[in-house]
């Protein structure tokens, strides 16, 4: 069954809620909340970023124990590189090092990019893993990038 269950589905559309308010406040809010939406925006996004990561993290634990010692290193790396880019960047963006668009458009990619990582775990993962995450992915990454751009 490649259906997504309802409440993977309802749950994961509802986590696309704040991203999307973020997005129309920043676009048509007043021009005094701009800025704080973009940058709850950008906290959000780090957020699930590193959500992903641990969702990668639970799925290579959850494989069967001869493809865990074998050849799942990669996936143990990709888990943990989400939380490490989402605290390098923000950490560089509150230290004044780097500014909101990018921070914005470097995140969004990141979670777009972040598909590809599903990909590879896809026989591992349920069998409605991808119909869930491509979306999803889609959709955040899109709306971070716009908001990195409003």
């Amino acid at each position: 069954m490649n259906t997504v269950p309802r409440w993977p589905r309802l749950l994961g559309l509802a986590g696309l809620l704040p991203q999307l308010g973020a997005l129309l406040v920043a676009l048509l809010g007043p021009g005094d909340v701009h800025e704080p939406a973009r940058a709850l925006g950008a906290l959000y996004a780090a957020l699930i970023f590193t959500f992903l990561g641990g969702a990668w993290w639970g799925i290579a634990a959850g494989a069967p124990a001869a493809e865990r010692r074998g050849g799942l290193a990669w996936a143990w790396v990709a888990a943990v590189v989400p939380s490490l880019l989402a605290f390098g960047l923000v950490g560089a963006w509150m230290l004044d090092r780097l500014q909101l668009e990018p921070l914005l458009v470097m995140l969004g990619g990141g979670l777009l990019m972040a598909v590809a990582v599903d990909v590879r775990l896809g026989s591992l993962a349920p069998r409605w893993w991808m119909q869930l995450r491509v979306p999803l992915s889609l959709i955040l990454g899109a709306a971070t990038i716009a908001l990195g751009l409003a």
